[in-house]
């Protein structure tokens, strides 16, 4: 009778157990850079909402302004399944799993905002993602951006030939300072927390980025010159671990999915949107100076190769000529 009530006891432990596991609340970790005012963390606000009206048990912790560390860290953490399960990030910062990733960051990559629309809201780049979930265990939900990146510098950059031997700082994609370095720039890799100490020491001279994070981590305090070579529109896909997200049930899936395309979309529009008014809000407020650039044709036709040179490698061909041609 003893070990009878045991086992009884046993079996109903573990049943308990089960429902208490199911009716459980999942509880996704969130990482952004910026504060509640940037678009990434707006978009992934949007994301969380709509996740939570499509699945009732699951909750979300979102870290802002850095708490969590940088992009480079929040990789890390998304490939071993730590800390944070879903953010969003510039592909560069994933190519140290994957090599073809950078790929869709291509500087001049898109023509203008309603071919890279085009390209995004496309399945053009799911050869890309295959890659980064096989060789890095990060899933894309989804597609941000929408940012025209620019420029910034300690000292006016209005051609080519002031352009030559510029020292700036670049993602740390080979490809970036492979582009650069074809336009006759001087790039090097730093890490991106870096970049304001390193321009304002003279390190580099300058650096390339968007309206937003110029103004939101006020890099026009040491680089009030903005060149407009508008090299690239930014793709920065929403991410979640593999790990985390492959241990969740197929409605929790199915729900993140949808969301995903939602939020990307929600977002791209967002931030197309406020990219020339934050620029405008830098120049009324006497932050920044922006010039024309002169020889963004130039510009085009000297880093097509490596462009060409770069999918070649990476036996993507075929898919930057789709892109190109979409």
């Amino acid at each position: 009778m003893f070990n009878f009530s045991l086992k009884t006891m046993a079996v109903t432990a573990v049943l308990l157990s089960g429902i208490s596991s199911a009716s459980a609340d999942v509880t996704l970790r969130g990482a952004s850079m910026f504060d509640e005012e940037h678009a990434f963390t707006k978009t992934l606000r949007e994301f969380e909402r709509l996740v939570g009206e499509a699945y009732d048990d699951v909750s979300f912790d979102l870290r802002l302004n850095g708490e969590l560390g940088v992009e480079s860290d929040y990789v890390t953490y998304l490939n071993q399944g730590v800390a944070v399960d879903y953010t969003i990030l510039a592909p560069s910062n994933m190519a140290v799993f994957s090599e073809s990733i950078p790929l869709m960051d291509m500087p001049f990559l898109f023509r203008d905002l309603e071919h890279w629309d085009a390209v995004l809201s496309s399945d053009a780049l799911k050869p890309l993602e295959e890659d980064l979930r096989e060789a890095a265990g990060i899933v894309i939900v989804g597609y941000h951006g929408g940012g025209v990146r620019n420029l910034a510098s300690a000292e006016p950059i209005p051609s080519m030939e002031e352009l030559a031997g510029h020292r700036m700082r670049v993602m740390g994609a080979p490809i970036q300072a492979q582009t650069f370095s074809a336009v006759g720039a001087a790039p090097s890799a730093i890490a991106y927390n870096e970049v304001y100490n390193a321009i304002q020491t003279g390190v580099i001279a300058g650096f390339e980025n968007e309206a937003a994070s110029i103004q939101n981590l006020k890099f026009y305090e040491v680089a009030p010159h903005i060149s407009l070579t508008q090299h690239t529109i930014t793709v920065r896909p929403i991410v979640m671990s593999a790990k985390i997200f492959d241990a969740l049930d197929a409605d929790l899936q199915a729900a993140i999915m949808e969301a995903g395309a939602a939020a990307g979309a929600f977002g791209r529009a967002l931030e197309s949107g406020q990219d020339g008014e934050k620029l405008q809000e830098m120049i009324d407020a006497g932050q920044i100076f922006v010039t024309e650039f002169e020889g963004r044709e130039q510009m085009l036709e000297l880093v097509k190769p490596v462009q060409d040179a770069y999918a070649a490698e990476l036996g993507a061909t075929e898919l930057l000529e789709n892109v190109r041609g979409m």
